[in-house]
């Protein structure tokens, strides 16, 4: 876990003694990297992703900006543009903050700023997913990225509203607006509310707060401010910066709910009283999660790995480009210690199998706060 995770809430959740699971599968994966000589971090294939996404980044922000003055393809620009900052969250930032992209503290942290610049604060996502999300996978009332703040019913464990109904409808309409509630929405939680749940968020130093309100300032002049300093008016700038994001959000949190929002994904509450989890944690993790896709070589390269879901949430400080040769590692050790691995052959079947889980929790109104058992 990340250094962050000393901030730990009251109502802590504990898990079952290991029982060799996690031990075995680590020996198994330290001999690979041993066997072929390969480092886990620090990768030439990482640093040259890095620039092909960087200079997508670039290129399409310079053709929207300078390129031909044709609506339709400032448009294009706009959307390939999105695509591009999406490919920013999946592959890159996500790695750097995880501390799986170099063995350098300072680089991770270097390059784990690209969140702040293309609008999320880097500070909070690490104590939101790395500790929160990681540690708590699937727990309701500690998982924050599973609770929805209450639109989405993403668990049984949730309480059920009548406009849950229609959740696997609407939700498509929801993805795109995210971005937009996390950029204002990370302001208000570091500066204001400073919690998740039962959780502290812990205090920002002065540099990492100069460098949440700095960033968000030099992300907002890069999107915003530049384009009306070139000539375009305030309302195609904000235009502009609303495409781009729309099909950034879209997408980002489209493949983030295929990793654990799934018919065969389980929700696990804690035991009530002693708040005890009767898995060992690495297990609960398998269970929890879903890898999909794992054939599709675009998908490989451009989601950074969030297919292998599984694999990277066992592994989250090695790099994302070695996680196709790990998940055959994985899969045989779960077949040895009788644990499900649970794989979605395509994107195709991964989307319908989260379509069925939102709809099925839409519609299924029993509010189960103390389940212990997953319900699927």
């Amino acid at each position: 876990m990340q250094s962050i995770s000393m901030t730990i809430a009251p109502s802590r959740v504990t898990f079952a003694k290991n029982i060799g699971f996690r031990q075995e599968l680590n020996r198994r994966v330290e001999a690979y990297f041993t066997a072929h000589n390969i480092s886990k971090r620090d990768n030439p294939e990482m640093y040259l992703k890095t620039a092909t996404i960087g200079a997508w980044v670039i290129a399409s922000w310079l053709f929207t900006l300078f390129g031909p003055p044709v609506m339709w393809m400032k448009v294009l620009g706009c959307v390939s543009l999105g695509l591009a900052i999406a490919g920013v969250g999946f592959s890159v930032g996500h790695d750097a903050n995880h501390g799986g992209y170099s063995n350098s503290k300072k680089i991770n942290q270097i390059i784990g700023f690209s969140y702040d610049l293309i609008g999320l604060s880097s500070y909070l996502w690490r104590f939101r997913h790395n500790f929160l999300h990681h540690t708590y996978t699937n727990i309701l009332g500690h998982d924050v990225e599973i609770h929805g703040d209450g639109l989405i019913r993403m668990s049984p464990s949730m309480e059920h509203k009548w406009y849950h109904k229609y959740q696997h409808l609407f939700i498509w309409l929801i993805y795109p607006l995210i971005p937009f509630y996390w950029t204002f929405g990370d302001v208000q939680i570091i500066l204001f509310k400073r919690k998740y749940h039962d959780h502290i968020v812990p205090k920002p130093s002065a540099f990492e707060l100069t460098a949440l309100l700095g960033l968000k300032a030099i992300w907002l002049g890069g999107f915003i401010g530049i384009p009306i300093t070139l000539g375009y008016t305030p309302l195609q700038a904000i235009g502009g910066f609303v495409i781009t994001y729309l099909t950034y959000g879209f997408w980002i949190c489209v493949i983030f709910m295929l990793a654990h929002v799934m018919e065969n994904a389980e929700f696990i509450q804690p035991e009530p009283g002693v708040n005890a989890i009767n898995d060992e944690w690495a297990i609960l993790q398998v269970k929890t999660t879903v890898d999909f896709a794992p054939n599709n070589w675009f998908l490989n390269w451009y989601l950074g790995g969030l297919n292998y879901q599984v694999v990277h949430h066992l592994f989250p400080h090695v790099c994302h480009i070695h996680y196709p040769k790990i998940a055959p590692i994985l899969a045989e050790v779960c077949q040895e210690f009788g644990v499900k691995y649970n794989v979605c052959d395509t994107f195709g079947e991964a989307l319908l199998c989260n379509y069925r889980w939102l709809k099925k929790m839409g519609q299924t109104p029993e509010y189960l706060p103390n389940a212990s058992e997953p319900i699927i």
